[in-house]
């Protein structure tokens, strides 16, 4: 029950600094479900973890402390998008990053493989429409590789394809560091992962 503690105060410090459930959710790699869970019930009624929601936290704090090791992680992910790339017949032209955490990983792939970089906000809310960064490189009539550190239900990725697609690009490879879902594509777009984890029972 402690490190749940732990994860609902962690919770409740964000909602209290002004964060809504969904970005403490990609803030903690957790569901939504698992948020509204900690912050209602999960250490207010001192419950066990029976009835929590089915999830698991992500935390790659070991990687992120250290450019270098960001560095290591991208490079792994530029062999696997290669890979993907000469097996599927195309070449990428730009990495984009989805804010906050894709962001870095895209920057040292962009590097590494010298191709164009771009910056993705998703939307706060489902009906909204997610945001391009102007200072970055441009996506229409581009490939592209969308790159993200987890994809947690799958449900922002899902709506960054639908945005991207929509400005005029062609994803043709999401990458991730984790995938806690079971999906292996996004609307017809490919997922590659270095871990997919996910529970058993």
């Amino acid at each position: 029950m402690k490190g749940i503690e732990s994860i609902a105060k962690r919770a409740l410090e964000l909602k209290q600094s002004g964060m809504n459930d969904k970005e403490i959710a990609r803030e903690l790699h957790l569901s939504e479900n698992t948020i509204v869970w900690l912050l209602t019930k999960g250490v207010k009624t001192q419950t066990t973890t029976n009835d929590a929601p089915q999830d698991i936290k992500i935390g790659w704090k070991s990687i992120g402390v250290f450019g270098s090791r960001i560095s290591i992680m991208a490079s792994l992910l530029s062999d696997i998008l290669l890979e993907e790339a000469e097996n599927g017949g195309y070449e990428v032209q730009t990495a984009v990053g989805l804010a906050i955490n894709g962001i870095p990983l895209a920057t040292f792939i962009s590097e590494e493989l010298d191709i164009e970089f771009a910056v993705y906000r998703p939307p706060q809310k489902k009906v909204m429409t997610g945001a391009l960064s102007s200072n970055y490189a441009g996506i229409k009539g581009k490939s592209i590789v969308v790159v993200d550190d987890v994809i947690g239900t799958g449900e922002t990725m899902a709506k960054t394809i639908e945005d991207l697609k929509n400005m005029g690009a062609d994803p043709k490879l999401i990458l991730v560091i984790v995938n806690k879902t079971q999906m292996r594509d996004i609307d017809g777009v490919p997922i590659r992962s270095v871990v997919r984890a996910s529970t058993l029972g």
